[in-house]
């Protein structure tokens, strides 16, 4: 398969696993964790840095290749999904909720129709279940959105790009022709909790969290909101209710959106982030995670009892 036509740079990085074991029939986008240019995210992607991606995104909306797409990139911590997917890093925000330029998230749109074009699709699928996603046998004419949150412990794409992805899908498909699950564009959210204190949602979104499910907060009404998913179908935003009724969770379905809230990461997250390199060491180390907004102590205790 050839790579697209919309890209304006190309620098391939060495980063790859050779040619595909299996056919394209997901994309997974992920947000870089920068305002960067297309060419400063290929430049991310040295050999030896031991992670790459097909394409990349810059804040203007340009795009690069970075692998060529007949090749499995090193992107999703999952063999399995990158062996199957087109992988897109998008420039977006330092911080939760990981937001993106209106630029980045038109050239997803038109990267993601482009590709579904070129391997035959006519639909792009968003199921916000994970479950789901990956017990899925996508159809000739179908491709599934699936993300890196869902193979590690990590935030990607942020909240920002996951609260859109029901919209992304709906774009795409109506772009290829193709029936879009829901033609009004009506998403469907599970919602257990809305609190006036942001600090009883930071505890119930750990809660949900805790539990195994993939939840994130919004801002409406003058109130904190956690939910869950953003379905097309209304169905299954009722089992996603179900799901989280049984596991103790008062739950009920809102179709409203709200804005997304920066969310502080637990000592657990942060901890675990530092054991893999993420913040440095030593005084550096201490003097990022001060300036974040973390317990130095605190975070430094998890550390020592994880490595212990």
């Amino acid at each position: 398969m050839s790579n697209s036509s919309l890209i304006s740079y190309t620098k391939l990085s060495p980063n790859h696993s050779g040619q595909r074991t299996h056919s394209v029939d997901r994309i997974t986008p992920h947000c870089v964790v920068g305002q960067l240019s297309c060419e400063t995210i290929c430049d991310c992607f040295p050999a030896g840095r031991g992670a790459s991606c097909n394409y990349g995104i810059g804040k203007d909306g340009r795009i690069a290749l970075c692998v060529d797409e007949d090749n499995r990139s090193w992107c999703s911590s999952s063999n399995t999904n990158d062996q199957r997917a087109i992988t897109i890093e998008c420039a977006s925000d330092k911080t939760e909720p990981y937001a993106m330029t209106d630029a980045v998230y038109a050239s997803l749109i038109d990267l993601c129709t482009d590709i579904c074009k070129r391997y035959g699709k006519t639909k792009l699928l968003w199921f916000a279940d994970k479950e789901k996603t990956l017990a899925y046998n996508p159809a000739a004419n179908e491709m599934i959105i699936t993300v890196h949150r869902w193979f590690a412990n990590k935030s990607c794409p942020g909240d920002w790009l996951y609260n859109r992805l029901g919209d992304l899908a709906a774009k795409v498909t109506a772009k290829l022709g193709g029936t879009a699950s829901n033609p009004s564009g009506t998403l469907y959210r599970v919602q257990t909790g809305a609190y006036t204190k942001k600090v009883n949602a930071d505890a119930q979104l750990e809660k949900v969290k805790a539990a195994g499910f993939d939840t994130y907060m919004v801002q409406a009404g003058g109130y904190y909101k956690i939910q869950v998913g953003a379905y097309s179908k209304k169905e299954n935003a009722v089992a996603m209710a179900a799901k989280l009724k049984a596991a103790g969770f008062d739950t009920f379905i809102t179709t409203e959106q709200g804005t997304a809230v920066t969310v502080k990461k637990s000592v657990q997250e942060i901890a675990r982030e530092v054991v893999a390199g993420k913040w440095g060491n030593g005084e550096e180390r201490k003097k990022k995670l001060i300036a974040a907004g973390y317990d130095y102590s605190a975070v430094q205790a998890a550390v020592n009892a994880l490595m212990g």
